[in-house]
């Protein structure tokens, strides 16, 4: 699998990430065994990339994906994780974790200042076993900007300057936001939530020019808008962002697959390689729960998909025509 160094850093990663978020018992639960197995199955396959969150099931994840790395070389894989929510112990009583299957042992406490970014960088790497992550995020940061830009970054700067992470940079879904994070500071890299995706081309308005221009490398997350794209024949009821997609938004779906299935491309397989097709795009993130969802997705990844679709996308309007649609 090709590798992309990120923006001015030596850190580099595989073009197909591991998305964590599923491993923290995302939506359903998930046993260790599962967990292991997905990662086994994801590391055979060629993923060296691997990402996770203290909000992925209140630490479920980073342990679990910590437990899997111990035993593969350290320079091997690339690992990031992310800060701005501390995690403090409570009762849980009985109570879960939701939208994360996982006993509410935790709460969440958001915190984006140096004292909070660096405790939860030395939380998470405690987690993980690791004395260094590749790759550090702020995250979900769009209800606490100011305090994640005047604060929380200086302090991931300090901790790249001290070769405890080897890049930095946010994890977010809002374009405009990390365009100021883009322009303002020194990121190495953005991961992009949702954003740049075969039914959202938000990021061609502001975020991808910014990026483009100061060599900052987009890893984009949320590629399958959380379901929508995920099936070669979106269904009612099928969701996007999160929510039940509109009709006009799942008319826009099942137009793009049929243009796909006129090429003999599925709806997945487009979804996949489209991001990557704009240069400023190193790398897509996908959340993964199965050793079968590993080996569909890389099956999607790896298969070709024509220039002619792009092309056909956008005569039908259903592709932003400044969306490069060459390889």
């Amino acid at each position: 699998m090709r590798t992309t160094r990120l923006g001015r850093s030596a850190v580099e990663v595989t073009e197909l990430g591991f998305g964590g978020g599923p491993l923290g018992g995302l939506f359903a639960p998930l046993d260790d065994d599962t967990a292991a197995n997905t990662l086994a199955t994801a590391w055979s396959c060629g993923i060296r990339y691997f990402d996770t969150s203290p909000h992925y099931g209140i630490g479920h994840s980073e342990r679990r994906i910590g437990e899997f790395l111990k035993g593969m070389p350290r320079d091997g894989f690339t690992l990031s994780t992310k800060v701005g929510r501390l995690l403090v112990e409570q009762d849980p009583a009985g109570r879960r974790d939701e939208p994360f299957h996982v006993p509410a042992t935790h709460r969440r406490v958001w915190d984006f200042s140096r004292d909070g970014v660096l405790r939860s960088a030395e939380d998470s790497l405690a987690r993980m076993g690791v004395d260094r992550v590749d790759l550090l995020f702020l995250h979900d940061a769009e209800e606490h900007f100011e305090d994640a830009l005047r604060e929380g970054y200086p302090a991931l700067a300090e901790l790249r300057a001290q070769g405890v992470v080897g890049a930095v940079g946010a994890g977010m879904y809002h374009p405009g936001m990390l365009t100021r994070l883009v322009e303002e500071t020194d990121v190495d890299v953005v991961m992009l939530s949702g954003r740049y995706t075969l039914l959202d081309h938000s990021a061609l308005d502001d975020l991808l020019p910014a990026c483009s221009a100061r060599g900052v490398s987009v890893l984009a997350a949320s590629i399958f808008n959380s379901g929508l794209l995920a099936t070669p024949r979106p269904a009612e009821g099928a969701s996007f962002d999160y929510a039940p997609a509109a009709p006009e938004v799942l008319r826009r779906a099942r137009e793009i697959a049929a243009v796909c299935e006129a090429h003999g491309v599925t709806l997945p397989q487009a979804a996949m390689a489209f991001p990557l097709l704009h240069p400023a795009v190193a790398g897509i993130v996908v959340g993964m729960r199965s050793p079968q969802e590993v080996r569909d997705d890389i099956a999607a990844f790896q298969a070709h998909v024509p220039d002619q679709v792009w092309a056909d996308l956008v005569a039908a309007g259903l592709l932003d025509e400044r969306a490069r649609v060459h390889a």
